[in-house]
């Protein structure tokens, strides 16, 4: 691990779609957001579509008639690869908080083994969007010689204050809850109101003023709680059941080990922004959303600044839409050109054509 601490043996759960070519040169790593999972693509056995299923599959934007796709859950997750649930082997208990701290660094190391695992040299594309672009920023860093092309979408290089702020504020929400006695209420109860409430301060700053009104307005509930504080707008109810929800799939302690490695996450690192992809080949796309407040197009626009500072072929593009950062989860029809023709140019950029297993 980046803190020096290691762990012994990791399980990374991944699924894959559509084939391998001959060549094992049609592979796209598709990297998931902070509450994200392996399942991005098709029905689950519960039926359940993936994450990114209208941009993965036959004739999307990620075309998997084309292309080979990997999707892994990230180190420090609690959808099957190891994390703060995982059993420690040295106490045979789950780890809690005693589990190494995690880094988009870490996550992305992870990555690679699961890369020469299904003997893939170099990936085509990584794509990504929020946490999910920082580790495509972080392959095209440390792992400049495994990729062709890279599409960070609604990230940054490193968080400033107020991303931190709202982060730590979720923290605060979940270690404050009685329930969570310091990382180690498995087995036990879990702190549901805690994580309820980061996943609401959350999903606020995913939305935007436009996306809420639209969605919501000052409408009130048809059955208002008997209590003064109860949820009487749309908006509330709304919230409350995002994070009830949200408590039933997704891991206390997992949450607060992903919010630290993003706001840790800082690609810079002490260097100059022309220096960050010096020597770098791949090629770049960068997207961004105007009324993403969370992850602000200007933060994207420095990534495209530092790429061709570095004499890189990168390309920029800001989508209009009302969703805030959720748009690169639900604009998928202006995703689906872009990626869509973008890969298709790099494939034949090297003399591969799209391939068809």
């Amino acid at each position: 691990m980046e803190s020096g601490e290691k762990l012994g043996q990791v399980t990374l759960t991944y699924e894959t779609y559509g084939e391998l070519n001959a060549q094992k040169s049609n592979a796209v790593l598709v990297l998931h957001a902070l509450s994200g999972d392996a399942h991005a693509a098709g029905l689950d056995k519960e039926g359940v579509a993936g994450w990114w299923d209208n941009i993965i599959g036959l004739g999307k934007g990620i075309d998997t008639n084309k292309y080979f796709v990997v999707c892994s859950n990230v180190l420090g997750g609690c959808r099957g690869s190891t994390g703060p649930k995982s059993i420690d082997p040295k106490t045979g208990k789950p780890f809690g908080a005693n589990f190494p701290l995690v880094t988009i660094g870490d996550m992305v190391q992870a990555q690679i083994r699961l890369i020469d695992h299904l003997g893939i040299e170099k990936l085509l594309s990584v794509i990504g969007g929020s946490m999910g672009g920082m580790q495509a920023l972080q392959w095209m860093v440390a792992h400049p010689n495994r990729i062709r092309s890279a599409i960070p979408i609604a990230t940054t290089l490193k968080h400033n204050p107020q991303q931190i702020a709202f982060d730590e504020v979720g923290r605060q929400a979940i270690m404050a809850d009685p329930d969570w006695k310091g990382g180690n209420y498995y087995g036990g109860k879990v702190p549901a109101r805690g994580l309820a409430v980061a996943r609401m301060i959350g999903h606020i700053t995913y939305m935007s003023d436009a996306s809420m009104a639209e969605k919501f307005g000052r409408r009130t509930r048809e059955n208002k709680e008997p209590f003064k504080f109860g949820a009487d707008f749309e908006v509330e109810g709304y919230l409350r059941y995002r994070g009830d929800n949200f408590v039933k799939r997704f891991d206390a302690n997992s949450y607060l080990y992903i919010t630290k490695a993003l706001d840790l996450f800082n690609i810079l690192n002490g260097h100059q922004l022309s220096d960050v992809f010096k020597g770098l080949k791949a090629k770049v796309l960068v997207l961004s959303f105007k009324s993403d407040w969370l992850y602000p197009s200007y933060q994207s626009q420095e990534i495209v600044k530092a790429c061709k500072l570095a004499g890189m072929d990168a390309s920029y593009c800001e989508l209009n839409s009302t969703y805030g950062h959720d748009a690169f989860l639900l604009e998928t029809q202006q995703e689906t050109h872009l990626i869509g023709n973008f890969l298709k140019t790099v494939a034949n950029g090297n003399g591969n054509g799209d391939h068809k297993p």
